[in-house]
């Protein structure tokens, strides 16, 4: 693996991709801890320039690329690109295994072929290359790497996918893609072999467009509980990131599930009003198990669970989330002292007493 260390500015290229990208995943990660925030970042930045290097006329040969950029990352060969090298020091610092970003360059291959999606089974194949991998890498960066947290993290990546699709289909569409399940639109009296171009909003195109969204919704109430797992500053912007993509549904519903004429974009006062329930949301502690994960994404858990019992050190987030936890623990305990004291004063002396520092 790589050990040319980043620099701020190469993480400094990832925020400013991360700001232009995507203003929802944008919103969320203002929440995160610093050092995470850098993490997340320079994750975002290489799946974005990877979808871009594909989307935007890259084909087979930009796919070819970032498989090669992708070996210096996880060889002893030095990233050339500033994010490549901040990816790579994330890749190094939290132990992420090559299969997740591996699975989502399969996941850009599959675009490329312009595959079709027979049924929801092989759309959530997709969904977990393309959105499950990101979920998964998010939950290691975290420090979590049993197998509870990682599905429902997974199932988050795979919700926002499917919310992503709900929201596309017109866009889609006209760069000749429908990701939408075949035998829905069969079940819905559209010909599943229909020209892209033909596709046009009607009861029944909205009528599959709900189903996927309530498909969605399944997932992000699954997912609440793993983010209610977390260390309680990592959930404000895990719960951000699920309301906010989760709000772009209910956009596309109050629409009367048209996305081909319009494209949903969440108004910047309800973004705020997703961000202050996110806040709220944090404060419940719930546990993560209690579903089974879509059997798809089951080898990103594998993968990534896997890693768990091989890695020796801990990454420097780890050693500060650590120290972090023991300074809270110890203002705590001081604070406990400080009232047993104070109660203590009174019981003798019938008055507070003094908060002076004693001398020695």
């Amino acid at each position: 693996m790589s050990e040319q260390m980043a620099d701020a500015a190469d993480f400094a290229a990832c925020e400013h991709l991360l700001v232009g990208g995507s203003r929802s995943f944008f919103w969320a990660s203002l929440l995160l801890p610093a050092r995470l925030r850098q993490a997340a970042a320079a994750l975002y930045a290489f799946c974005r320039l990877a979808d871009d290097a594909v989307d935007q006329g890259g084909g087979l040969a930009g796919l070819a690329e970032f498989r090669e950029r992708l070996d210096c990352i996880y060889t002893a060969r030095p990233p050339v690109s500033p994010t490549d090298r901040a990816f790579a020091q994330v890749v190094a610092e939290f132990h992420i295994p090559r299969e997740l970003p591996e699975a989502l360059l399969e996941g850009l291959a599959w675009d490329i072929e312009g595959r079709r999606y027979e049924n929801l089974s092989d759309l959530t194949a997709y969904a977990t290359r393309v959105a499950g991998t990101v979920g998964a890498m998010m939950a290691l960066l975290m420090g979590r790497r049993d197998a509870p947290a990682l599905e429902r993290a997974v199932e988050l990546g795979i919700a926002m996918q499917l919310t992503n699709i709900a929201r596309d289909v017109g866009e889609d569409a006209r760069l000749g893609r429908i990701y939408l399940p075949r035998d829905w639109l069969s079940d819905a009296g559209i010909d599943a072999d229909i020209d892209p171009g033909a596709l046009h909003h009607g009861p029944a195109l909205a009528g599959v467009t709900e189903r996927l969204l309530a498909v969605a919704e399944v997932l992000y109430q699954r997912a609440a509980r793993g983010i209610g797992a977390l260390n309680w500053y990592y959930r404000p912007a895990m719960h951000a990131a699920r309301l906010l993509y989760r709000e772009i549904g209910l956009e596309v519903a109050r629409h009367g599930h048209n996305s081909c004429d319009r494209r949903a974009i969440v108004p910047p006062l309800r973004k705020t009003e997703c961000v202050l329930r996110a806040g709220l949301a944090a404060l419940r502690a719930t546990p993560p198990e209690g579903f089974e994960v879509p059997a798809e994404a089951r080898f990103l858990i594998d993968a990534a669970a896997s890693r768990a019992a091989t890695v020796a050190s801990q990454s420097a987030l780890e050693r500060w989330t650590r120290r972090f936890d023991e300074r809270a623990g110890w203002t705590i305990d001081l604070f406990i002292r400080v009232e047993q004291r104070q109660q203590a004063g009174l019981v003798r002396t019938g008055r507070p007493p003094s908060l002076r520092r004693p001398t020695r």
